[in-house]
C-alpha cells in the first residue's frame, strides 16, 4: 500500500500493476467528492503515482495509442468539471466510447429529480436525462486535436437503463447524422432549452471551446488522461478503465 511520505526513489521500485492498482484503490467510492476536495485529493495524494506510472507509459507516441483507445471506457474517477455540472449523474451508467472513424463521445445518465425545467411537472422517479457530448479526434503535430461537433439531450424512462449497447448505439446513430451533415464549417452551439440558464450557458462555454487531451499512461485495459478545456485552465485528470 503505496503511502502519502513515499519518496520518488521508492515509488520506482513498484511494479506498473502495483501504480495502477493503488490508484484504483485510492480513488474507489471518491468520484462523488466535491470538485474542490478532489483536486485537493490529487495534489496531495495522488500525484506523485500519477508522475510515476507517466514515466512507465508503455505507448509514448500518440499515434500508436490510437488503436487502444478503440471501444468503451468507464471514467472511474476524474477532476472534469462539466461531468457534474447537471446534478445526479449515474456513475454507474457513465461512459467514453472511441470509434475508429474519428469520432468519440462521453455519455452519461442523469437522475437529476426536479432540477432541470423539463422535469418540474412530471413524476420524476419516472424519468431519467440522457446526456451525450460528440467531439471529433484526430493526430496532429503529435498531439490529440479534440474539435466539439455535437451536444445531444434525450429525456427517457427511469427504469429502462442506459446500458453500454444504448449508449453505443445513440453514439452512433448521432455521430452518422453529424457525419452526413458535415457540410458546415461552423458549429452551431446546441439547443440547451431542457436545462435551466445556468446549466445552459456553461455548457454554451464548454461546447465553444478546443479541449486538450494528454494520456499520459494509455494501456490495453488503463488510460490516466491529463486534459483541458482551453489553455488557460487548470488540468483535470481523469482516471478510466476499459468495459468487457
Amino acid at each position: 500500500m503505496i503511502e502519502q511520505d513515499l519518496s520518488s526513489e521508492q515509488l520506482r521500485q513498484w511494479t506498473v500493476e502495483a501504480l495502477k492498482q493503488e490508484l484504483l484503490r485510492l480513488t474507489k467510492h471518491r468520484d462523488t467528492e466535491p470538485l474542490s476536495q478532489k483536486v485537493q485529493f490529487f495534489k496531495e495524494v495522488l500525484a506523485p503515482i500519477c508522475q510515476e506510472l507517466t514515466t512507465r507509459n508503455p505507448f509514448p507516441n500518440v499515434a500508436d495509442q490510437v488503436p487502444l483507445v478503440i471501444g468503451t471506457w468507464i471514467p472511474l474517477w476524474s477532476t472534469i468539471p462539466f461531468q457534474d455540472t447537471i446534478p445526479g449523474r449515474l456513475r454507474e451508467q457513465s461512459y467514453q466510447i472511441f470509434h475508429d472513424d474519428g469520432y468519440y463521445a462521453n455519455v452519461a445518465r442523469y437522475a437529476p429529480g426536479k432540477q432541470l425545467p423539463l422535469l418540474k411537472k412530471l413524476p420524476s422517479f419516472l424519468f431519467a436525462y440522457d446526456f451525450l457530448i460528440l467531439q471529433k479526434y484526430q493526430i496532429a503535430d503529435g498531439h490529440w486535436s479534440i474539435q466539439n461537433v455535437a451536444i445531444e439531450q434525450k429525456l427517457r424512462f427511469g427504469s429502462l437503463p442506459l446500458s453500454p449497447e444504448r449508449a453505443e448505439s445513440w453514439f452512433t446513430q448521432v455521430a452518422q447524422a453529424k457525419a452526413a451533415a458535415s457540410t458546415k464549417d461552423v458549429l452551431e452551439t446546441p439547443d440547451f432549452q431542457n436545462l435551466d440558464q445556468k446549466t445552459a450557458k456553461r455548457y454554451a462555454t464548454i461546447f465553444k471551446a478546443t479541449p486538450q487531451l494528454e494520456h499520459l499512461y494509455i494501456d490495453s485495459e488503463f488510460r490516466l488522461v491529463k486534459s483541458q478545456r482551453e489553455a488557460k485552465q487548470r488540468p483535470s485528470y481523469t482516471i478510466t478503465v476499459r468495459m468487457h
